[in-house]
């Protein structure tokens, strides 16, 4: 009989680990804490998922600085079994001195992540919240590290480079794989470049980005709409990942990102656990801001979150204009003959269920 109940014990875990639902992360983990780390931990500490890896890529921060964030992260939260693979260190085409003179004649933006300006925080008041950016932002070059305020990681990212790590692994585990794609695309895009079929053979992929009309007075997009960030750090990128022959493609926009705040009652109940995870937020995700990749991988974990999407047929403006870089949409009545693909854009959340979600995998 013993043998018997263990026999079961272990067809029953084999099935569990079986249907796991597999996931790729490509992230532009700036750290300690913050959304970008946060986000990757919503995935890591979903039961029924297993993350194959994490592949890195410059956009809040610069690459080589948010790898290391990223490694400590996976050792004070008890994931170190997980790979990271480096990826691009630069955009496809836009550089950072064509974007500094470019603002002279055509007006600044608001976040330009690695390139200097940030980091931007929420101020909490009995209205909501308030974006706030310092006045003296700092920056510094694409290979110097400041010191890491969480320590140094005994971990190394492994020897393959992203791109080529993405693709295989989505030939290892054909139709299987989602590709949770929260930073610039430019990882993406490469590993497209690299195999023609990688896009076909994932299950889809689910991206942090784009903005149609959101509904703010938040500077960087009150009188922007189209602008977001991440994809307008990389346009060229962009474009190719929009274009690819994904099975599906859901995209949380700003839209959806921010209408859900971290907030400090969020931090307090998370608090309330003595799971790494929640230390490490309690030591070091001290600040505010939209919870935009977080959102992104909870809306995957369980679509119902999302109340509100639109398909449109979306794409990048890649004129090197005042609009570079820009979301465009369209409907299949007024889409261009070119190959672009619907998306799924999500405009609209249940916020007290993402919420509640958000702090159950912190606190697991």
């Amino acid at each position: 009989m013993k043998f018997f109940l263990l026999v079961l014990v272990i067809v029953g875990a084999a099935v569990c680990d079986a249907q796991k639902r597999l996931v790729l992360i490509d992230e532009d983990g700036s750290g300690p804490g913050g959304s970008n780390q946060m986000a990757m931990l919503t995935l890591l500490q979903a039961p029924q998922v297993e993350v194959l890896g994490i592949t890195m890529v410059t956009g809040n921060a610069w690459r080589d600085e948010e790898t290391l964030h990223t490694l400590r992260m996976l050792e004070l939260t008890g994931h170190s079994n997980v790979p990271v693979a480096k990826g691009a260190v630069f955009p496809l085409v836009r550089t950072q001195e064509e974007t500094r003179l470019a603002s002279a004649l055509e007006g600044k933006v608001t976040w330009l992540g690695a390139w200097g300006q940030g980091p931007t925080t929420l101020e909490e008041h009995a209205g909501g919240v308030t974006p706030i950016t310092p006045k003296n932002p700092t920056a510094h070059g694409p290979y110097d590290i400041p010191p890491l305020p969480e320590g140094q990681p005994t971990l190394k990212a492994i020897d393959e480079d992203a791109a080529h790590f993405l693709v295989r692994q989505v030939r290892a585990h054909p139709h299987q794989v989602t590709i949770y794609a929260a930073g610039p695309l430019t990882n993406i895009a490469l590993a497209i470049a690299i195999d023609p079929e990688f896009a076909a053979l994932t299950g889809g992929i689910v991206i942090m980005g784009g903005s149609l009309n959101p509904q703010t007075d938040d500077p960087e997009f009150a009188t922007s709409p189209r602008h977001e960030f991440n994809f307008w750090f990389d346009p060229e990128a962009a474009h190719i990942v929009l274009r690819a022959t994904w099975p599906r493609v859901d995209v949380t926009t700003v839209d959806v990102s921010i209408k859900a705040p971290f907030t400090q009652i969020m931090l307090d109940e998370v608090a309330k656990s003595q799971s790494p995870t929640a230390r490490y937020i309690m030591a070091w995700s001290q600040n505010r801001y939209y919870m935009w990749d977080e959102l992104a991988a909870c809306a995957w974990l369980d679509p119902t979150l999302i109340t509100k999407e639109k398909q449109v047929y979306m794409d990048v403006d890649l004129s090197h204009g005042p609009v570079y870089g820009d979301t465009l949409t369209w409907s299949k009545e007024l889409k261009p003959l070119t190959e672009v693909r619907m998306v799924h854009a999500q405009l609209d959340v249940d916020l007290v269920r993402f919420e509640k979600m958000f702090i159950e995998l912190m606190r697991r």
